[in-house]
């Protein structure tokens, strides 16, 4: 499996949001993320196991959200502007229904410039923890409410709250219940660390 790969832009070059929306738009197939210091990450395609994870947790969020029509549900194509200037593409997020109808139609057509309210993160094989965590923190910095880093392999879950408290791991959860801007949800674990 292949590692995602950083380039480096010189502090004297920055990647406007028209260039990386261009760059974006002429590389399709490749994913990209821009982080608030000017680093574009390419990340590579997952392996079968991670897009099967990738799947049940975002068809989980989605029927959720189907049934309570709080919401909009993204999955890991997509890519957020966020607040710092980054942006970050989560494996799978949820937005209220009232900041989505907030942003106009060109806004929901691009990468819309928001934080997501929910965002998970699922680790593959060639994602670091240190990095992931980095993430976690920045969309929390960046407005969202709650967020899931999930570890399969250690068949661990790291809840982050906007609150900034000390972040709360569980060990082997046959579930994760939503909070807040999500409570109802709860995400079945037993395929996601099968």
């Amino acid at each position: 499996m292949m590692d995602a790969v950083l380039i480096n832009v010189p502090p004297s070059f920055r990647v406007s949001k028209e260039q990386f929306e261009q760059l974006a738009s002429v590389n399709r197939d490749v994913r990209l993320e821009l982080t608030s210091g000017g680093e574009l990450i390419i990340m590579p395609p997952t392996g079968g196991n991670t897009g099967k994870r990738n799947i049940d947790i975002e068809g989980q969020l989605w029927f959720w959200n189907r049934q309570t029509g709080l919401g909009v549900v993204f999955d890991s194509s997509t890519g957020f502007c966020l607040p710092n200037g980054a942006y970050r593409s989560p494996d799978a997020a949820w937005i209220s229904k009232a900041q989505w109808d907030n942003l106009t139609i060109e806004q929901q057509d691009t990468f819309p410039p928001l934080c997501p309210d929910f965002i998970i993160e699922l680790r593959s094989g060639s994602d670091t923890m240190k990095s992931l965590r980095e993430k976690m923190l920045e969309y929390i910095d960046n407005g969202a409410t709650l967020g899931w880093l999930i570890d399969p392999k250690h068949k661990k879950v790291e809840v982050y709250r906007s609150d900034r408290s000390s972040v709360e791991l569980l060990d082997n959860p046959k579930t994760v219940s939503g909070e807040g801007v999500v409570s109802g949800f709860s995400l079945d674990l037993m395929v996601v660390f099968s």
